[in-house]
């Protein structure tokens, strides 16, 4: 017969088993009602769920309660790390009677947290044999030692809790399939925003959003790193071709003698290893647009092809007599100073000429400091979701050092920053330590000592069109050329910010 305890234990069970069959759509909220209930029935004084993060391959904590406080989200525990993390590792459940001894025990987190641990039950949430996550009970009542009891009921709910994780996921997916049949053919700008506040930045997409509407081509330039594939993608997405296909190459990511063939396709047996027939990346993108990454670096062989496909829109495969025309706009880009190539005979000028019908050159983001904050505070809110690590913002020292750093990787450096800062920042804000740069925040600080980002980012603008005018021997329109901008705007940021030769 079923003692009074044993009742209560099995109601529990049956009440947690309805709520997850009746919901599962905010995870959070349902697996904190399942480690409450556990944490009840194991007689703990504090609890711990632990999710793996499946890219990073870490444990972060999702749910705490009682003494552990919500503080513990604050950390992440390796595989192997830590009692959880033992129990991640080998996917097996412990018990532990004496915390404090065992050289498993992070004792900084507990140092840290100014909780001490006692006694702990730890077991796996095992989906399909594969450990999910682990859930932690902490200190049983009393002064009492936790039983194998105890450990075999924590495993229930364990199981749970990993069928909870499943039906989240499985929802998660199926909502996902439904957006994206909803939106498939439809052009969607948010997935492919370009953030920007600075003029030189908002002239561009200005100009941009006509040329969209044409089919001239487009020859975009700018230094590795400033977004130049975003903007050949928004080109495509306000145009008329916006719901046919955008194929993209990188011409410098292909092995020459692949090349050809990657864009033009080919037959079978037209050489060893052509086992059947192939469409190139023209053929799949006909209706749409082709954008060519890095078309500096094609081979002046290839050159004269692609000559004639814009001019033709005609194309052979590789081992055919057989012509395709095609119905193409052609994007390009580079990094490179094209017209010296053109020059020295490395890139020919008929192609150029042909490519460059509309140039756009994005200025790089050491030249456009009112788009660092914008940018930054865009990647953060991205990393977030994806480190599961949640911060308030840059602390005023984070923003310093990002406004007076030179950022050669550009945009592309700028949000890997911001990212690892959000896997390893531990305060409610990001810090400048956090960020890694080299350079220092107090170097470029303004001389009034005022703190407000908007003095900040005039300091850094005076001292860099300073410094870019003296290169120029204070030639405006040279300078204006090299910065990526108007003569007319450089004339007034000189008048506004009151920068003069002395």
């Amino acid at each position: 017969m079923l003692s009074k305890i044993d009742v209560q234990k099995f109601n529990t069970l049956v009440e947690t088993n309805a709520l997850i069959n009746s919901n599962y759509a905010d995870l959070n909220s349902l697996l904190t009602n399942i480690i409450d209930s556990a944490t009840r029935l194991c007689a703990g004084e504090a609890s711990c769920l632990l999710l793996m993060n499946k890219e990073t391959r870490e444990l972060f904590f999702e749910v705490s309660l009682g003494g552990a406080g919500v503080q513990t989200k604050r950390f992440t525990v390796k595989p192997g790390e830590g009692i959880g993390g033992w129990v991640a590792l080998h996917n097996k459940p412990l018990i532990v009677d004496d915390v404090e001894s065992d050289k498993r025990h992070r004792h900084d987190i507990s140092k840290e947290l100014n909780y001490a641990v006692k006694n702990m039950l730890a077991v796996p949430m095992r989906v399909k044999d594969e450990c999910v996550g682990v859930i932690e009970i902490i200190n049983k009542k009393e002064g009492k030692s936790f039983t194998q009891e105890d450990l075999e009921w924590l495993q229930i709910f364990a199981t749970q809790a990993g069928i909870a994780v499943v039906n989240a996921q499985s929802l998660e997916k199926a909502h996902s399939k439904i957006e994206q049949l909803q939106e498939q053919g439809k052009p969607n700008m948010e997935q492919h925003t370009i953030i920007a506040k600075s003029p030189a930045i908002l002239e561009k997409l200005e100009i941009l959003d006509r040329v969209a509407k044409t089919d001239s081509s487009v020859l975009i330039l700018g230094e590795s790193g400033v977004g130049k594939e975003i903007f050949a993608e928004r080109i495509h997405l306000l145009s008329p071709r916006s719901k046919k296909p955008f194929v993209r190459l990188n011409c410098a990511a292909i092995p020459e003698g692949l090349l050809e063939s990657e864009l033009f396709g080919h037959v079978k047996g037209a050489f060893t290893g052509a086992i059947a027939n192939r469409h190139g990346r023209f053929e799949l993108a006909d209706g749409g647009t082709i954008f060519l990454d890095e078309i500096a670096e094609l081979p002046l062989a290839l050159q004269a092809k692609l000559l004639r496909v814009i001019q033709e829109r005609k194309f052979e495969k590789v081992g055919s007599d057989a012509t395709i025309t095609v119905d193409i706009r052609i994007l390009a880009a580079t990094n490179r100073d094209i017209e010296k190539q053109v020059e020295k005979g490395d890139f020919r000028s008929d192609l150029y000429y042909r490519l460059n019908v509309f140039p756009l050159h994005i200025p790089p983001l050491r030249q456009r400091p009112e788009d660092i904050p914008e940018l930054a505070g865009f990647f953060l809110k991205k990393s977030m979701k994806k480190t599961r690590n949640h911060f308030n913002g840059f602390s005023t020292e984070a923003l310093e050092a990002m406004l007076s750093y030179s950022w050669p990787g550009n945009v592309r450096e700028l949000e890997n920053c911001v990212e690892r800062a959000c896997v390893i920042g531990k305060g409610k804000f990001v810090q400048a330590e956090d960020i890694f740069l080299k350079s220092l925040p107090g170097e470029l600080m303004p001389k009034d000592g005022s703190r407000k980002l908007k003095t900040a980012e005039n300091a850094f603008r005076t001292r860099y069109i300073r410094k870019v005018l003296g290169e120029h021997n204070w030639n405006q329109t040279e300078t204006a050329k090299a910065l990526g901008i108007q003569r007319t705007y450089l004339s007034r940021l000189i008048k506004e910010l009151e920068i003069n030769n002395t």
